[in-house]
């Protein structure tokens, strides 16, 4: 069907819909990928101390951290695979398979014994995940009405911090001293691995009833198919009564149909005509997964060592900025779609870049204690989140419906091999030199890479604030 020309209103009719139910209960089932992340990463850092010692797998500093790299590693990897079936095959499909990886994976992680084990199925698990966030962004940016995209963005990717919190409180209880008569220190952590497995299968059954993007369906041919589906949500949304539902505003988009996108012209377009958009998204990524992957994976092992807090502690040290971390995007999220992407993501990566670099002599110094830090870092997460939370926006926003899964794919892959997968294992090295001026050098350069990303923002970042995804970036295959 490569010569037919089709003229659609499909994503029109998406966007004018008001916010309803449907749309709850469609975030409920692709949402929860960002939980059951947050919920992984608290988990390992929750666990670190546990796995250093005769009740765990015996690691070291470096060797936990090296877990963690091994995890960012699979996601690069799952990114990259998915990121391009997703736009290949469909967003439904590959959206059933990821959850399905993730969380036989996860269950795995619970038999580990050693760390050649632990660190393989930490890999699969990181696969999973890494080809939700490829998947999930890319169908939920296209179910979601244009106006209110920007506060859904950062609510659905700062729900990480529900998991993280679930995560800190799961792990206080499986590390406590009070478990049920068949758990044991021995065995605590190995159901904590069970839980996000566990919720990842229950999920995995809500995704059943979730249709495949219109917008996809559209661009493949499949018309007919779409119409039904934009039908149904349409009904869903107006209780039975879509007569009564705005007008469809704007012209039809008419656009050449085909079965795929190829890679040389995926490439030719991220390399030539938007190039500004992949600097700027590269370099949003980059900076965000530094410094969330230095501070998140490394702050168990920075407590316990510089403040000797004991293991079963750990958590609690981590829930704070936890709860702190969901309740910015929470809170910020709808000045995204109100004041305007551009001089929110410009503030929040700036200021996190200044809060940071305002704890590192404290930190250095020792005027923290463990309490002192904990809420240095609370505030600071409470902005960095959503600046988080903004680079997926960005990088799902800005790039042509065709290769949008593939795009997101490559900038979080890219963000996590340059800005994520040295950050765990840098730190681990840096907090085995039992100098907290090393550290805080690692610190200082997540500051620097921040204020980075604000600056670029600022110069060459693209407004999309209550605009269709087809105005933001017109479609390779549109034929007018």
């Amino acid at each position: 069907m490569p010569t037919q020309t089709i003229a659609t209103d499909i994503p029109n009719r998406l966007d004018r819909l008001p916010w309803s139910g449907w749309h709850m209960r469609i975030l409920t089932a692709l949402g929860t990928s960002w939980i059951l992340d947050g919920l992984e990463v608290t988990l390992v850092g929750s666990l670190s101390g546990i796995l250093e010692s005769a009740h765990g797998l015996r690691l070291t500093d470096p060797e936990v951290t090296g877990a963690a790299t091994t995890y960012l590693a699979g996601a690069v990897v799952g990114a990259l695979l998915f990121g391009y079936l997703t736009d290949r095959l469909g967003r439904r499909k590959l959206f059933l398979v990821t959850l399905a990886t993730y969380s036989i994976a996860t269950v795995a992680s619970a038999f580990s014994v050693n760390l050649l084990t632990f660190s393989l199925f930490r890999f699969f698990t990181g696969v999973g995940i890494g080809g939700e966030y490829a998947a999930i962004n890319s169908a939920v940016d296209e179910l979601i009405p244009g106006k209110v995209r920007g506060t859904v963005d950062l609510i659905v990717n700062g729900t990480f911090w529900l998991g993280a919190t679930g995560g800190a409180l799961a792990a206080m209880y499986l590390l406590g001293n009070h478990l049920p008569h068949f758990m044991s220190q021995d065995t605590g952590w190995r159901y904590a691995f069970g839980i996000g497995g566990s919720l990842g299968i229950i999920v995995l059954v809500l995704r059943l009833f979730v249709p495949e993007s219109p917008r996809w369906l559209m661009l493949r041919g499949h018309e007919k198919e779409a119409g039904k589906v934009v039908a149904g949500i349409e009904k869903s949304v107006s209780h039975g009564h879509p007569d009564k539902l705005p007008p469809v505003p704007g012209k039809k988009l008419k656009i050449s149909v085909r079965d795929h996108t190829p890679l040389g012209e995926i490439f030719k377009n991220m390399a030539g005509e938007n190039k500004s958009r992949s600097l700027l998204g590269l370099v949003l990524m980059v900076a965000q997964a530094f410094f969330f992957n230095a501070v998140f994976f490394s702050y168990g092992l920075v407590v316990k060592k510089f403040f000797h807090v004991p293991d079963n502690d750990l958590p609690m040290h981590l829930l704070p900025f936890a709860i702190a971390s969901f309740l910015g995007p929470l809170t910020l999220g709808q000045l995204f779609d109100k004041v305007g992407r551009k001089p929110m993501i410009t503030a929040c990566y700036g200021v996190s870049g200044l809060l940071l670099a305002g704890v590192l002599f404290p930190f250095a110094h020792g005027t923290f204690d463990a309490r002192g830090l904990g809420i240095s870092f609370s505030l600071i997460f409470f902005v960095a989140s959503s600046a988080a939370s903004a680079a997926y926006l960005t990088v799902s926003e800005i790039f042509p419906l065709e290769i949008r899964a593939f795009a997101i794919a490559i900038f979080y892959a890219l963000g996590t091999l340059i800005g994520g997968v040295g950050a765990p294992l840098l730190f681990g090295f840096l907090i085995q030199t039992n100098s907290r001026w090393a550290v805080a050098g690692g610190y200082a350069l997540g500051a620097v890479l921040m204020l980075t990303g604000a600056v670029c923002e600022h110069l060459i970042g693209v407004e999309a604030a209550g605009k269709s995804l087809e105005s933001i970036s017109k479609p390779l295959q549109s034929a007018s």
